[in-house]
């Protein structure tokens, strides 16, 4: 995605972060340069390499603000909305890096200076922006040309405020489904069409480890079911409405039942062997795609170009996808529009025309960026969307019924901290270290606690 492998790079920041702790919703996953001395974070960055379109005499420049390759200007938004309104120039600025943009962003909206007309904002950040930074930000919900019934009811509530201030209208989302390879699948006995394979494991996800368990009784030589016990704990808990917070915004992970079930399923995979012991997005995962060792991975939308990236011609026809045990959702972000920008009206219409269920159709045929507007999963570029590299798997049709189901979702402003430990204090003990299911949660509850109070 981001031209496939891109794409995930940067979702795979806010979701790296959840399993590989390397940036969550960050730059790209790819981005190991570090970040050119701190540029402004409204800074325009004019014709430049980062910028969207020359000024000339154009009468109103807006400048936004991103993390990575975000996909607009990739995609050619600017250009076009610049060729459909020739009084408006569109400068961007892009930080490389989600850790590094996001405490730059709050600086900024505590001092009300060095502002983006447009602030791009990651969806595990977008809980503790608006709780705590609304009243900073327009209610882009009152908009001109923003239509609520257009987004997924739980990508828009994810934005808004207890008293019904809308300040983040959504890029983009993270559907997911169960990535696996057919040839594997075939060797093991197991059946191969997605359809099929879909029903092995449709609405529990311990249904999912029962196919893995057969799996593994018939397993090719040197290869497991599933690349990472951590995976599939993020990938069970992305499909719970309460996981880590309550609606009163307190912190309930530790008496959730949601996630003791998601951890103890996950560390089963660990103990059953099930697992390649690896961890998301370092460079023994992307070996282990190379060298086809493991056999399923839940995948969003995004992560399709970074297994095709990661795979090489190799595995070409050979990968497929199949629907998930259940509905979930890993990564996302949305767009705002600060108080303190010099034009918030033009930048309020320019969000709502990038948001629009057409540019999103857009920004998925061209970057692999999967709609938050449902009413774009009716458009062709998303209904008859279909991807070369797994078998010309219909990946719109797929991705667009999990992310119907998908449920309204709590998010807290630690979401992304609870995560990390979960998986990589946690679950990575027991999934490399061979430590007990106990002893993992009781390091990750630990830590969890520690970084809480700092």
């Amino acid at each position: 995605m981001r031209t496939h492998s891109r794409t995930s790079r940067r979702r795979g920041q806010a979701l790296v972060g959840l399993v590989a702790a390397v940036v969550l919703g960050a730059g790209s996953l790819a981005g190991c340069a570090e970040d050119p001395a701190e540029p402004p974070i409204g800074g325009a960055s004019g014709g430049g390499a980062n910028g969207g379109g020359g000024g000339g005499n154009r009468g109103t420049t807006l400048t936004v603000g991103v993390f990575g390759a975000f996909g607009l200007k990739e995609a050619g938004l600017y250009d076009e909305y610049m060729r459909l309104n020739k009084d408006v120039a569109i400068e961007q600025t892009s930080i490389e890096r989600n850790e590094n943009y996001y405490p730059q962003l709050l600086t900024h909206l505590g001092s009300g200076s060095g502002l983006a007309d447009i602030q791009a904002v990651e969806v595990n950040n977008i809980a503790e922006v608006t709780a705590t930074q609304a009243g900073k930000l327009v209610d882009l919900g009152r908009a001109e040309g923003v239509r609520k019934d257009s987004f997924l009811p739980w990508k828009w509530s994810q934005a808004t405020t207890a008293d019904g201030r809308t300040v983040g209208l959504g890029t983009d989302i993270g559907p997911q489904g169960i990535c696996y390879r057919r040839d594997l699948f075939a060797k093991a006995g197991l059946p191969t069409d997605r359809t099929a394979v879909g029903k092995l494991w449709a609405g529990d996800w311990r249904k999912y480890l029962a196919a893995g368990k057969r799996f593994k009784a018939r397993a090719p030589k040197g290869t497991v079911f599933v690349d990472s016990a951590a995976g599939v704990m993020a990938a069970i808990t992305g499909g719970n409405e309460k996981r880590f917070y309550d609606a009163d915004g307190r912190v309930v992970y530790k008496t959730n039942p949601a996630v003791r079930q998601a951890w103890d399923t996950a560390a089963e995979f660990a103990r059953e062997g099930l697992t390649g012991r690896l961890q998301q997005f370092t460079p023994a995962w992307d070996q282990g795609f190379a060298n086809a060792t493991f056999a399923t991975v839940s995948c969003p939308a995004w992560m399709l170009g970074y297994i095709e990236d990661k795979a090489g011609e190799a595995g070409r026809d050979k990968w497929d996808v199949a629907a998930a045990p259940r509905p979930s959702n890993w990564g996302g972000s949305f767009l705002t529009v600060p108080q303190a920008g010099r034009n918030k009206a033009a930048a309020a219409r320019l969000v709502a025309w990038l948001t629009a269920p057409e540019q999103q159709a857009k920004l998925f045929e061209k970057r692999g960026s999967f709609p938050s507007a449902r009413a774009a999963y009716d458009l062709p570029a998303v209904s008859e969307a279909r991807h070369a590299y797994f078998g010309n798997a219909p990946m719109g049709r797929i991705f667009a019924d999990a992310a119907r189901r998908v449920p309204v979702q709590i998010v807290g402003p630690k979401d992304l901290v609870i995560a990390q430990n979960l998986a990589d204090v946690g679950m990575l003990q027991v999934d490399q270290k061979g430590r007990s299911s106990r002893q993992g949660w009781d390091a990750a509850v630990k830590s969890i606690d520690n970084a809480l109070d700092e």
